[in-house]
């Protein structure tokens, strides 16, 4: 079996609303060997190494519907089995998992295999050593047909053991997962930081962050002082709070003394250590009291070690959140139970079987282990592994009762006493905990440690929900529910508005005019790009910024306070989304661009990818009227309501959405040009005149308005002011600086210049129909271009669509050739051009695309228009400023570019001479030169 390839999806993708993992495989021979023909040696075997598949009802939606599959005439293909492998593999290490669709593809014996997963890692090794498990069952012959390397030392329940170990170390620890779950219920979104236990609850300012039960909210110095039992220890007793007596030593010398001196039994501890390791209990000679320090030593990081006397009574763990105690677990050490017949070693096995018993955190329980503290407790009883204990007899295997070795704890919160509750209250109150555990020792939690004793042996930060939340006995509790509450408390924000918007042209530029309008609303914002990622208007990081890691930059900065997430086709089939859901779904439209790539060959295809978005929001869905589609898109939504977005204001389908109450963007024409107008439960808003944003070029870039149109229909489902809609667009430019590859107009030659970014038939068409409407006494001209990667049909419908708008052409390629010859491209361009009846003296070819720029600009007269569909913008960009014409090179001297104010500096700085406390800046835009004073200067 080969794999073609494989995708890690960490969001909603084209397959499922959650994290799944797709293979993509060629199974070759095997495609002859459905599950009947490997027969029922294969099939009993896998039956044998994973019962639990018993329970996979599969497209039978019943259980044992799976192993009906695998029986039944035709039987089923190794594909679809390796699905529910890997997936009931994840099962039994913890993960909760049951999504999963093998589908065939058109070329026989390839599939795509897609299962779900919580954790990366544990996904991935799902499905490796299932593979593996599958080709060690397949009958030797078949072995043979494949050349499977087969390993002959496979063992399963080894694998098996180690993966979930491996895990266990990968997935969140029951306190953490329980954190997650209670968020999830409340509908809090949550981000892991890490490999391990740090997870962001909430987005952007409204975050919070916990790191196993440790909250953003934890003081530090209260956790210093839980970890060191000295400070704890007379904190609480100088608060009158029953501890036990204490003493620090720092010899075995000194450990002996103190002993002594506080009185036998005594327990002796780490200073600085947690889940009951290097403690020792109940110690009445100096020889243990020794050894025992020595033990203790090995696991706390300070020279000194805790000598206290030894409380008796029932271990218990009382939990206080938030100044409350919210439960209360009594802690019994791990033990077997003699039957009169069977060995210490034998109960263990016994115990064992119990299937709430697993591996490390895997399960509410961990399996017993006969290990050095067992044997050393088994050798002070004179007892070994083959003892058989008496019928009822316990037997004790640990000396302390945490979980993590094998321990179990009862539910006992709703007996606690009310004096016994102050006390636990007080103790992590002096401390400064939100969230702590108090270790109390009590003979009967149910009675006054006034009146029956007893004492607290140490206080947590961090403490484990384990225990809590999943007891061996009693009502569970939702602790986890209750620091959750504490953290976002009833009416309290976790989510930033989210905008998401898709298609093939415009997302940037509508992501852009978004961004203004919300600024002028006094957002924050956040913005992934094709530039980049932007926060608050700043540049951040650099590239093309449109996948799922940009978006949780966004998610995970707490400044921000309203998310702008361009999302492009690309990173929605490589990885997915990186939100779960967003407010406002958006899809502008869908044109052929990339068809050929990575299985997508149809514009239907590429549509199903951008979809994804729009099946995401959960209150308005925006979606192209015009464009069909974006209309069929309607049918998949799950938001509240649907705004349409059209440029014909006799949209039929469009007027009876209106007419029933729904939402629409409308441009309608009036006596003074035409007017954006939003229709809203049947209210008529005229909004903004299209010649009053700059970005459309005076109402002639079409592609601009229609781009204005959804920033003012993405606002308008924010409750953003009219006034506020209005603003944005009005001050929003396409200059180099706020929109750098979007209609960038350069008027300081003699002639107009326009750069963009345009890379597909659909944009240069926009571009094309631009240069026809504007009013150009020279002639029109086009430095063109098409990536490498793009189909030959694409290339030629660019060059078809330029023929009809422009005088002359100058042929060239993008920097990086894509796979294309060194001119290939330009030279499809230029014969299609002169298929098309363009003359040949009016086409250069000039591959590389600054030569190609500077001819360009070189040729133009005065009163031209020079189009240039740029590859590398920056440069491009320099290059038309920089450039000198002969008919303007005494203004060109004369006045320096606005659009790079450091040589306006240079300039004027040879003319003026800056007094003391003087100094020349520019404002953010670059276009005006302002001389600031000093207020301490003259």
């Amino acid at each position: 079996m080969k794999i073609l390839s494989k995708n890690v999806y960490v969001g909603p993708n084209i397959y499922a609303n959650f994290p799944v993992i797709r293979y993509q495989i060629d199974i070759g021979e095997l495609e002859q060997w459905p599950s009947v023909k490997l027969g029922t040696g294969f099939i009993d075997g896998l039956i044998e190494a994973l019962p639990s598949l018993q329970s996979h009802g599969c497209s039978y939606g019943e259980e044992g519907g799976f192993i009906k599959r695998l029986k039944e005439d035709e039987g089923t293909w190794i594909g679809h089995i390796w699905e529910h492998v890997a997936l009931e593999l994840q099962n039994l290490a913890g993960s909760p998992v049951n999504f999963g669709r093998t589908r065939s593809l058109k070329k026989e014996g390839c599939y795509n295999v897609v299962y779900q997963y919580h954790q990366r890692d544990v996904g991935l090794e799902a499905g490796s050593l299932g593979m593996r498990l599958l080709t060690h069952l397949m009958p030797a012959n078949v072995q043979q047909v494949i050349k499977a390397n087969i390993e002959d030392d496979f063992d399963f329940t080894d694998e098996l053991r180690s993966f979930v170990r491996m895990a266990q170390r990968k997935e969140f620890g029951p306190s953490t997962g329980s954190l997650v779950a209670a968020a999830e219920q409340r509908n809090i979104p949550w981000l892991r930081l890490n490999e391990y236990s740090l997870v962001q609850f909430g987005h952007g300012k409204y975050q919070q962050r916990i790191q196993a039960t440790i909250t953003s909210e934890t003081k530090h110095i209260a956790v210093e002082i839980s970890c060191d039992k000295e400070d704890t220890h007379n904190l609480l007793n100088d608060l009158g709070l029953p501890v036990p007596q204490q003493m620090m030593a720092y010899s075995e010398k000194q450990a002996a003394r103190a002993a002594n001196k506080i009185g036998f039994p005594v327990v002796v501890k780490p200073l600085n250590a947690n889940h009951g390791r290097g403690v020792s209990i109940n110690l009445t000679t100096d020889e243990e009291v020794i050894t025992a320090y020595h033990e203790a030593q090995k696991h706390g990081t300070s020279k000194a070690i805790l000598i206290e006397s030894f409380l008796t009574g029932y271990d218990h763990r009382m939990l206080v959140v938030n100044n409350e105690l919210v439960a209360v677990a009594k802690r019994v050490p791990g033990h077997v139970v003699g039957d009169g017949s069977s060995s210490i070693e034998e109960l263990v096995d016994i115990v064992n079987l119990d299937p709430r018993r697993g591996i490390g955190h895997e399960k509410v329980l961990t399996r017993l282990e006969l290990d050095s503290q067992a044997e050393r407790l088994m050798d002070e009883a004179n007892y070994n592994k083959q003892t058989i204990l008496d019928k009822d007899q316990v037997f004790f295997l640990r000396s302390t009762a945490n979980l993590s070795t094998g321990g179990t704890a009862i539910d006992v919160t709703d007996m606690v006493h009310p004096d016994n509750r102050d006390m636990a209250v007080r103790s992590i109150k002096a401390i400064g905990l939100d969230v702590g555990g108090v270790d109390f020792l009590s003979d009967d939690i149910s009675k006054s440690y006034k009146e029956i004793g007893g004492g607290i042996c140490e206080c947590n930060a961090a403490p484990g929900f384990r225990m809590h939340v999943a007891p061996s006995e009693g009502t569970p509790r939702d602790v986890a529910g209750k620091v959750i509450d504490m953290l976002f408390p009833v009416g309290s924000k976790a989510r930033i508005p989210i905008a998401a918007i898709t298609g093939t042209n415009g997302k940037t530029t509508t992501s852009r005019m978004l961004a203004s309008i919300m600024k002028s609303s006094g957002f924050t914002t956040g913005m992934t790009s094709t530039d980049g990622v932007y926060i608050d208007g700043h540049l951040t990081v650099k590239g093309d910024m449109t996948g799922p890691t940009a978006a949780q930059i966004v998610l995970r900065d707490p400044s921000v306070d309203f998310a702008i997430m361009e999302t492009a086709r690309g990173g929605i089939l490589k990885r997915g989304l990186g939100y779960n859901t967003c407010n406002v779904g958006a899809c502008i439209n869908v044109t052929a661009d990339h068809l050929g790539q990575r299985g997508i060959n149809t514009v239907e295809q590429l549509a199903q990818i951008k979809r994804v978005v729009v099946e995401v929001a959960k209150d308005v869905v925006v979606l192209n009227a015009d464009d069909h589609l974006c209309l069929q898109m309607a049918d998949f939504c799950e938001a509240e309501r649907i705004c349409y977005v059209t440029m014909d204001s006799g949209h039929g389908l469009v007027r009876e959405h209106i007419r029933s109450g729904g939402m629409a963007a409308v441009l309608e024409k009036g006596i003074n040009g035409d007017m954006i107008t939003i229709y809203d439960k049947g209210a008529h808003i005229p909004l903004l005149w299209t010649h009053l944003i700059p970005a459309t070029v005076e109402g002639k870039a079409l592609h601009n308005v229609q781009n204005a149109m959804f920033a003012a229909a993405i606002a308008y489902s924010f409750d953003t002011s009219l006034e506020n809609i209005r603003q944005g667009l009005r001050i929003f430019n396409t200059s180099f600086y706020q929109a750098p590859g979007r209609l960038n107009i350069y008027d300081e030659l003699p002639f107009k210049v326009i750069l963009d970014y345009a890379h597909n038939p659909a944009a240069i068409a926009t571009i094309t129909d631009l240069a026809k409407r504007l009013d150009v006494s020279g002639k029109r001209r086009i430095v063109m271009a098409m990536p490498g990667d793009r189909r030959d049909e694409d290339i030629l419908a660019v060059a078809n669509i330029t023929a009809k708008g422009f005088d002359t052409f100058i042929c060239k390629a993008d920097d990086d050739r894509r796979g294309r010859g060194h001119d290939e491209v330009p030279q499809i361009l230029k014969q299609t051009l002169l298929d098309a009846g363009i003359d040949e003296d009016n086409i250069q070819v000039i591959p590389a695309e600054e030569e190609a720029i500077e001819q360009g600009l070189k040729d133009c007269k005065k009163g031209d228009l020079l189009i240039i569909l740029g590859d590398n913008i920056t440069r491009c960009w320099k290059q038309i400023v920089h450039f000198n014409s002969d008919a303007g090179q005494d203004n060109q001297d004369e006045t320096p570019s606005q659009d790079f104010p450091e040589k306006l500096f240079e300039h004027v700085e040879h003319k003026f001479e800056l007094n003391a406390g003087e100094s020349l800046v520019h404002d953010e835009r670059g276009v005006r030169l302002v001389v600031e004073h000093d207020e301490d200067s003259d």
